[in-house]
C-alpha cells in the first residue's frame, strides 16, 4: 500500500441488498468525484440458499448486488468523466473462467436459481452475468457510446478473470468438501496458483493503468500482461442479444424489488 494512501471503509453485505443500497448512499454523501470501481466481491460453489431479499446466493452476491451498487454510482462516475481525459474513469468486474460452466443457454430465466443444477453452474451463471454486465455498460458509457458522444460522460469497462489466486474464496472451496482440495493441491504443488498480490494485477491494469486502451473497453480480459484473445470464453459472452435480455430483465427486478429508481 502506498504509504499516502487514505483507505475509508463502507460496510455492506451482499447478501442483503437493503447494506448496499444503504452504503452506497453514505458514500455518495461524502465524496464528489469517484474515477474507479472494481466490483470484486463474490463466492464460490457454495451450498444452494435463498438470501432474505429471495435470491439464490450466488446470483445475488456475484452479480444482483454488484448491479445495484454500480448502478447507484454511475451518475457520480458520469459526472467525474465529463471534462475528462477519455479512459479516466474505469469500471471493472471480476469474472471468471468458470462461466464456462453455465448452464445450456448461458442465462436460465425461467428458473434463475438452478436449484436442481449443481453449485458450479449456480456459479458459472453469476459469472457469465458480470461478463454480460460490463458488456452492457460498455454500449452504454463506453468509446463510441451515446454517452461519450453526447459528452454525457464516457466510461471504460472491462470484465476480468484474474487466473487462479489464493484467496479466502479458493480456501472457501475446499473447506466445503467438494473434492475440490485435491484439485487446489496439484495446482500449488506445479505453481499454478498466484498470490493474492499478482490476482490484483489485471484488475489494477483495467482499473488504472495508462496503457490499457480504449479497444479494450467491454472486452474480457484475462491473467496480466496475456491479452489478445482469451483462451476460456465462452460463446455467450458475446451474445449481445443476452446481453440485452439479461440487462432488461435486471433492471425490471430490481425497480420492481425497489433497490433503484
Amino acid at each position: 500500500m502506498h504509504p499516502s494512501a487514505n483507505i475509508n471503509l463502507l460496510q455492506m453485505d451482499f447478501m442483503d441488498l437493503t447494506s448496499v443500497v444503504a452504503a452506497a448512499k453514505h458514500f455518495l454523501t461524502l465524496e464528489t468525484a469517484l474515477h474507479g470501481l472494481v466490483n470484486n466481491a463474490g463466492i464460490m460453489a457454495t451450498p444452494f440458499e435463498i438470501t432474505k431479499d429471495g435470491h439464490e446466493a450466488q446470483w445475488q452476491t456475484n452479480y444482483l448486488a454488484h448491479w445495484v451498487l454500480t448502478e447507484h454510482f454511475l451518475p457520480l462516475m458520469l459526472l467525474t468523466a465529463k471534462g475528462l481525459y477519455p479512459g479516466s474513469v474505469r469500471i471493472v468486474n471480476l469474472t471468471s473462467s468458470g462461466h464456462l460452466g453455465a448452464p445450456k443457454g448461458g442465462i436460465n430465466f425461467k428458473d434463475l436459481s438452478l436449484k436442481d443444477s449443481g453449485p458450479w453452474a449456480r456459479y458459472g451463471q453469476s459469472k457469465l452475468a458480470n461478463i454480460l454486465h460490463a458488456k452492457a455498460l460498455h454500449k452504454a458509457y463506453g468509446p463510441g457510446s451515446p454517452s461519450a458522444r453526447n459528452g454525457e460522460g464516457e466510461i471504460w469497462v472491462s470484465s476480468v478473470h484474474p487466473g487462479l489466486v489464493e484467496t479466502n474464496l479458493a480456501t472457501s472451496v475446499e473447506d466445503s468438501g467438494s473434492g475440490m482440495t485435491c484439485v487446489f493441491s496439484v495446482l500449488r504443488m506445479f505453481g499454478l496458483m498466484w498470490s493474492a498480490d499478482k490476482g490484483s494485477w489485471t484488475s489494477l491494469f483495467c482499473v488504472a493503468s495508462q496503457d490499457m486502451k480504449a479497444e479494450q473497453s467491454g472486452t474480457y480480459l484475462e491473467i496480466f500482461r496475456r491479452f489478445g484473445e482469451p483462451r476460456w470464453q465462452s460463446d455467450m459472452a458475446n451474445d449481445w442479444k443476452l446481453v440485452k435480455r439479461l440487462e432488461e430483465w435486471t433492471r425490471e427486478v430490481v425497480r420492481k424489488e425497489g433497490w433503484v429508481l
